[in-house]
């Protein structure tokens, strides 16, 4: 039985199961409901410059909060955010470790900025929900849902803030940006919380074939972050920033010489 709407307009059907058993009829649901159209395709790959532009403190913003508690850097070392062991020395933001993680972040984020317009992109978002929750037998990896939600939160929020706050963009411009990048970070956590939550149980043996233990960074045989120009942390934030050099120990704006000096934001801060 076909609805209409008070306007005349059909209502649009929604089959839960599909939800559930194929990823792009999630998709579809969740742009469709978030109003993620050509507009927000159209700012983000006109403005992805000024959000690159952004990463390399991004980046060093978020490894600082993560290292800030206790279960957030314990993971660094047992790769398990439910795994209490006790540390005797705890990474640093220069360890090498660190190093690399920051560099796969770089490239997350640098994927965020590519064509949303593509089914790879969603697939490698769905990839990086999947990866933390401990199914690929190589590289067991378990960040519990709270910890990886408060993340994307803060990402989201650093975003904000810095974009709302550049110096040149017009204020629709960044309204623009903004919408569009919050939208991907939104269907991010959903892609993050649907490997974690229990609805759709019923269809578990019907849910869409993951493949397991592919190396970070690819899909499939096909490679999608990191190339051959992104070596090296350095190399990274230098590429990533046409301003200048980023410092990648110490966070601070690429934007810094074009900001006011009374700038409070945490990106152009060094906070």
């Amino acid at each position: 039985m076909e609805h209409s709407l008070g306007s005349g307009r059909p209502m649009k059907h929604v089959e839960r199961k599909a939800l559930y058993t194929r990823l792009e009829a999630r998709i579809n649901y969740l742009r469709d409901f978030l109003d993620f159209n050509s507009s927000d395709v159209e700012a983000l790959v006109g403005g992805s410059k000024y959000i690159k532009a952004l990463i390399p403190a991004v980046v060093n913003i978020v490894y600082k909060k993560l290292l800030e508690t206790d279960i957030t850097a314990r993971a660094f070392h047992t790769r398990d955010t439910s795994d209490e062991t006790p540390i005797e020395e705890f990474f640093t933001e220069e360890s090498p470790q660190i190093q690399r993680r920051k560099m796969f972040l770089r490239w997350y984020l640098t994927k965020l900025c590519s064509d949303p317009s593509q089914m790879e992109f969603w697939r490698y978002l769905n990839k990086v929900g999947m990866m933390h929750t401990a199914q690929e037998r190589l590289y067991s990896l378990n960040i519990e849902y709270i910890h990886m939600g408060a993340c994307l939160g803060y990402i989201q929020d650093i975003f904000t803030e810095a974009l709302m706050s550049h110096p040149h963009l017009s204020l629709p411009r960044k309204i623009a940006l903004i919408r569009a990048i919050s939208k991907i970070i939104w269907i991010q956590n959903d892609l993050v919380a649907r490997w974690r939550m229990r609805d759709g149980e019923e269809y578990a043996d019907e849910m869409s074939e993951i493949i397991v233990d592919e190396k970070e960074g690819y899909l499939g045989d096909k490679k999608i972050l990191g190339d051959s120009s992104s070596g090296t942390s350095s190399e990274d934030d230098r590429s990533s920033v046409r301003s200048g050099n980023v410092p990648t120990h110490t966070p601070a704006c690429p934007f810094a010489d074009m900001a006011p000096t009374s700038s409070q934001t945490k990106i152009w801060a060094g906070k």
